[in-house]
């Protein structure tokens, strides 16, 4: 399993924004220079996560995106599913399950531990982990 390259782009615009501090914009221009995102791209993406409910953007000379909660409160399955939709390592492990082997399948367990331990992990990682602590205040 691989996350999308737009979702790694979203992680570090949202990494990017968890460092500037609280209330704290940036232009998607800059931001895209920094992080190497094509701009077309993460036009696409501040929208996704805006409507996500997870970036604030503002048109005009002061605008720009900045985090619609701070950094403690925004976790990476969060910005991984607002990109990608939910997270599924085998259509065996959703709840509408299509698989014909469902009920005589051996792995179908492994994968819904597996599936269940990495949203675990994902969920528990808030982007507050990696901001300096003087900026987390």
């Amino acid at each position: 399993m691989q996350i999308t390259r737009q979702a790694d782009y979203a992680i570090r615009a949202i990494l990017y924004l968890s460092r500037l501090g609280p209330g704290q914009r940036a232009a998607t221009s800059h931001i895209a220079e920094e992080e190497h995102i094509p701009p077309s791209f993460l036009a696409k993406i501040v929208s996704q996560l805006s409507v996500a409910g997870l970036l604030i953007t503002s048109r005009g000379a002061r605008g720009g995106v900045a985090l619609a909660r701070k950094p403690d409160d925004i976790t990476l399955l969060e910005v991984v599913e607002a990109i990608d939709g939910p997270i599924l390592l085998n259509e065996c492990v959703s709840e509408n399950g299509t698989c014909p082997f469902k009920d005589n399948c051996p792995l179908q367990e492994i994968w819904v531990e597996a599936q269940r331990d990495l949203v675990n992990r994902l969920q528990s990682v808030t982007f507050g982990r990696f901001v300096p602590e003087h900026a987390a205040a």
